[in-house]
């Protein structure tokens, strides 16, 4: 969050020298400090409409929540507020910006597939995200990546404005400018987002650590994703901006290809490390 608002206020302290407009470096602080105060209270409220979630309550699925319970209680966690999709596709997230106001949420698609000790593997994988404080990572990234590039097209714009206005004067920081604002509006987004893909893969994998440690049998999590990888709905809708805070991505992008490794050009441009991965060290836990 912090990074953010640097790199915004840094931006607009830029444009502002450039174009001798202190109103820039206003617009900026102001539109930061928006933002980041908007992604730490709204983003998990942002998220949940977007999966078009439920909130339920115990007596609508007991088992569900005696499975939270017993491991929030294990985890030493509060009890979050649960959620269901109507997605038929298996899937699962957590958000929310701390432990005392954290969601989970679950598809009618996973409810549908598991059993007991599966189920329970990919909640505990989701509350694990809550213990490791990743919900607030994952939707300040979310927020993060799109001012990144809302902010580098921004700058493509403003740098076409600024360099023909001063074009006859030959203004070499107007000149540096529009080169700069190309550049960034072509590389920025790409940045963020490969930042963004690189974050969500280390924490899956440290979720998926952390699970097995709270259930002590990383074998219902690893057929829990077996059975996510063979089931054949597609999610529907589902959101590039939100697809790093599923359990499984939505996109099935990281669906086994046949190959024994996943290319690394593939990798990086993945949300999750691939299922085939993730599999193999959850079964070398058993071991």
């Amino acid at each position: 969050m912090i990074l953010v608002f640097a790199i915004l206020i840094g931006l607009g302290w830029f444009l502002s020298w450039v174009y001798n407009s202190p109103a820039i470096l206003i617009l900026a602080v102001i539109f930061s400090i928006v933002m980041n105060v908007a992604s730490y209270w709204y983003s998990d409220k942002i998220v949940l409409a977007l999966a078009r979630a439920k909130p339920i309550e115990k007596k609508d699925n007991p088992e569900l929540y005696r499975i939270i319970e017993n491991l929030t209680i294990a985890a030493g966690l509060p009890m979050p507020k649960v959620y269901i999709t109507p997605d038929m596709a298996p899937n699962a997230f957590a958000t929310g910006r701390d432990k005392e106001h954290a969601a989970v949420a679950v598809t009618q698609g996973l409810l549908a597939i598991m059993n007991k000790d599966e189920l329970e593997g990919v909640l505990a994988h989701e509350l694990s995200h809550i213990g490791n404080k990743d919900m607030l990572v994952s939707t300040v990234v979310v927020v993060a990546v799109g001012v990144i590039s809302l902010l580098a097209d921004f700058f493509l714009r403003l740098s076409f404005w600024g360099g023909g206005r001063r074009s006859n004067d030959r203004n070499s920081g107007a000149q540096l400018t529009f080169i700069i604002g190309i550049a960034g509006a072509i590389l920025a987004p790409i940045a963020a987002t490969l930042i963004q893909f690189a974050i969500s893969r280390r924490r899956e994998s440290l979720a998926d650590a952390s699970a097995s440690l709270l259930t002590r049998y990383p074998e219902g999590l690893a057929r829990a994703l077996e059975k996510i990888v063979s089931n054949p709905y597609p999610m529907n809708h589902p959101s590039s901006a939100t697809a790093h805070l599923y359990f499984a991505n939505p996109f099935k992008a990281d669906r086994p290809t046949g190959e024994k490794k996943t290319p690394f050009f593939v990798k990086i441009f993945m949300t999750h490390p691939p299922i085939e991965e993730r599999i193999k060290a959850l079964r070398e836990m058993s071991v």
